[in-house]
């Protein structure tokens, strides 16, 4: 957020400001944490902070010169969004699994995926599940359903250039994806043993 605060005040978007708000972890829709979970660490709530079978897997398929895909947790990217400055190097990699092991050694899972929905970026200058609700869904993030929580899960990849308000086909297909992914891990139960 400091990041994209200081890059429009040097850019003639200096008056675009940065929509945040914080929202307590059960006063967050509970589709919203499943969706999450389930489009993006899948193996949340059985991992230390780091999926080896997720990274074995993108690093066999980068080899193979498949789309790049990455294998970040939801503990590695809290890591990163609290602590740490954008960009891939090996140095700030190794930042980031540092704080990654003290995340997961001192927070619960529950407050890992409280810190999570509160500080991802979900729009152009938009971060969070609150704000994000409230600019895309007129709603607080308590109210938010499935297709709707699914929808922003689905922007998470990059938020900037997939669109919540005008969806893509690849949107909605990632949408849809994700809907059935909620189903198969066990729904809003998934979450209770947190």
């Amino acid at each position: 957020m400091i990041q994209n605060r200081v890059a429009s005040f040097f850019s003639s978007e200096h008056s675009k400001s940065v929509i945040f708000h914080w929202v307590d972890y059960d006063t967050i829709s509970p589709h919203a944490k499943i969706a999450v979970v389930a489009a993006e660490d899948q193996n949340f709530s059985s991992h230390s902070g780091f999926d080896f079978k997720a990274m074995r897997q993108a690093l066999e398929q980068n080899k193979e010169g498949k789309r790049l895909r990455g294998a970040s947790t939801i503990s590695q990217q809290v890591a990163k969004n609290l602590f740490l400055w954008p960009g891939r190097s090996y140095v700030r990699k190794g930042f980031e699994a540092y704080f990654t092991i003290l995340i997961e050694l001192f927070w619960s899972k529950q407050r890992i995926l409280e810190v999570y929905l509160n500080t991802a970026q979900m729009g152009d200058s938009i971060y969070g599940v609150g704000g994000a609700s409230e600019i895309y869904f007129k709603k607080p993030a308590s109210r938010l359903t499935r297709e709707q929580a699914a929808l922003l899960a689905a922007a998470l990849p990059n938020p900037v250039e997939y669109s919540v308000t005008g969806p893509s086909r690849y949107m909605r297909y990632r949408q849809r994806w994700i809907l059935q992914q909620m189903r198969q891990l066990g729904g809003d139960g998934y979450l209770n043993d947190l």
